[in-house]
């Protein structure tokens, strides 16, 4: 079983940084993604980040350049370093562990409110 618990979220305002962290249970060596995706109200949840083992970490455009995924191994925990946040980025943001092909595992969500 693995269990997600994501920390960092806040209220914060636009122009300002956040580190987000998910620390996961069991063996990262044995996931074959992980990844953070966000909800805004009345939005559907969309993928922002997500890394792989060997590969380059993968974002969608509206975050490029400003926020960075990163996985610390040893702590099986991973990063969402989120830098120069805009009011759009205002969601709730979950992390996601594939142990397969899609992303089965997932946490329970920590908010992000960007202010004008």
């Amino acid at each position: 079983q693995v269990q997600l618990v994501e920390s960092g979220g806040g209220l914060v305002q636009a122009g300002g940084s956040l580190r987000l962290s998910c620390t996961a249970s069991g063996s990262i060596f044995s996931f074959n993604a992980m990844g953070w995706y966000r909800q805004a109200p009345g939005k559907q949840r969309d993928l922002v980040a997500t890394i792989t083992l060997g590969r380059r970490p993968n974002y969608v455009d509206s975050v490029k350049g400003r926020f960075t995924i990163s996985r610390d191994y040893a702590k099986n925990t991973m990063y969402l370093q989120m830098n120069n946040l805009e009011p759009e980025d205002t969601a709730v943001y979950y992390c996601a562990v594939a142990t397969g092909p899609t992303y089965d595992y997932w946490g329970q969500g920590t908010q992000v409110t960007v202010s004008s």
